[in-house]
């Protein structure tokens, strides 16, 4: 094996251990701990804003999550912002407002510019102390709002997060991704112990109105705006808190061709967003998330392209070799056949990479166990065919995707939303 190769690919798997070990560490250490929640006495105004493009098959669903928290009906604002949609959303949502005329519900039109630029639409007019962005294929659990604004004791508390997950997964990819989402806001709330957390997703993110506000709104021109401002709110040294008890549900893509789509637009969103604020990484001055977060966003994506083009390329190397050499013999296949002879030996296992392996994938299974515990679901809720293809191929398949990525960001491809 080439020097510079073994030495890069023993520096990724290093790094990869590290990274499994700290965040370990940081769950024996109580990384999960989390107050019980307090009654909410008082009700403050909230604003809940729903961007909207296209969704004509599940804006009404959503609409109609969003109207049934368990919060003062007088205490809600409503504000669904259409973003240019060409099918029957609108009529949808006109239909739902002349249905619920108790509630304080606003339509607010605007040409198609984007996600950011329709929450910023909501935030300019939202009255409420409380500014929360609900995603249209997303679903919010009744009692979340009440558990979430308990949060809100610190003014340095500029944003809190609910526990997401999957909604109704019907297929192998939406099972799998049901798990991921699962073990990530395992990470999550293990990262909210460090002041880690660096994006506040779309789907009932609750943030306090008037720092929205103070740092200058939604990005209007970026692939990923919810990791944009959490930055952005990182950078401005405000606390971002992570729950595990207030549900929200969201739809996930059903298909390899829109789940490249989706993980394309968050991949490049993120690279560009963490060298847009380069100038926190590895800042002592911003602690934990400097340090450990910060780097994290980039490497990842470099370790996954790291560990499956060295994957592809070790793995078709012997049949390569093979196919070369048979020329030399005009592909005489029952000549060598007959003649074959297995050349093994139990020192040619690379030993040290197996070791590294084995403890990799031990602690990914103790931490999909724990994840499960934590978020109250049941491990094989779905099956075990799911739980043994994303250990075995999904982490493949997330890093296909970044190679993909990577090689369109080499050609100059710019993503589109």
């Amino acid at each position: 094996m080439n020097p510079i190769v073994n030495l890069v690919l023993w520096a990724t798997y290093f790094i990869s251990l590290y990274f499994v070990i700290f965040w370990l560490l940081v769950f024996l250490d109580g990384g999960m701990s989390e107050k019980k929640t307090k009654k909410l006495y008082k009700h403050p105004f909230v604003t809940i804003v729903i961007p909207a493009y296209n969704e004509e098959k599940r804006i009404k669903s959503t609409i109609n999550s969003a109207l049934g928290l368990d919060y003062p009906r007088e205490k809600l604002e409503f504000i669904i912002v259409n973003d240019g949609s060409t099918d029957k959303t609108e009529a949808i949502v006109k239909k739902s407002i002349k249905s619920n005329k108790k509630f304080n519900i606003k339509l607010v039109r605007q040409e198609n510019k984007g996600k950011g630029a329709s929450l910023n639409s909501g935030l300019k007019i939202a009255k409420g102390e409380f500014f929360i962005c609900l995603d249209a294929d997303s679903f919010v659990k009744e009692d979340a709002l009440k558990k979430i604004l308990t949060h809100f004791n610190k003014k340095k508390v500029a944003a809190v997060l609910p526990l997401l997950k999957v909604q109704k997964p019907k297929n192998l990819l939406q099972k799998m991704q049901w798990l991921e989402y699962t073990v990530n806001m395992f990470y999550k709330r293990l990262m909210n112990k460090l002041d880690c957390l660096h994006v506040c997703p779309g789907p009932f993110s609750v943030y306090r109105k008037s720092v929205l506000k103070k740092v200058g709104g939604f990005d209007e021109n970026n692939l990923t705006e919810d990791l944009e401002i959490t930055l952005r709110l990182q950078n401005h040294h405000y606390k971002i808190v992570q729950l595990l008890d207030s549900d929200v549900y969201t739809v996930v893509p059903k298909s390899l061709k829109e789940l490249y789509k989706q993980r394309s637009r968050w991949y490049k969103g993120a690279v560009s967003n963490a060298l847009k604020y380069r100038h926190m990484m590895f800042n002592k001055k911003y602690g934990d998330f400097g340090f450990i977060q910060m780097p994290i966003i980039v490497i990842a994506g470099i370790i996954a392209v790291i560990l499956i083009t060295s994957f592809v390329y070790y793995a078709s190397k012997p049949s390569i070799d093979y196919i070369y050499n048979m020329r030399f013999v005009d592909f005489d296949f029952i000549t060598l056949l007959k003649n074959l002879v297995l050349n093994f030996h139990m020192l040619d296992i690379n030993y040290m990479a197996l070791l590294v392996s084995v403890i990799m994938l031990m602690m990914s299974f103790f931490i999909l166990i724990k994840s499960h515990q934590y978020t109250k679901e049941k491990i094989v809720k779905h099956g075990i065919v799911p739980i043994t293809m994303y250990f075995v191929c999904y982490f493949l398949l997330l890093g296909v995707i970044w190679v993909g990525i990577a090689i369109e960001m080499l050609l100059g491809i710019k993503q589109k939303w």
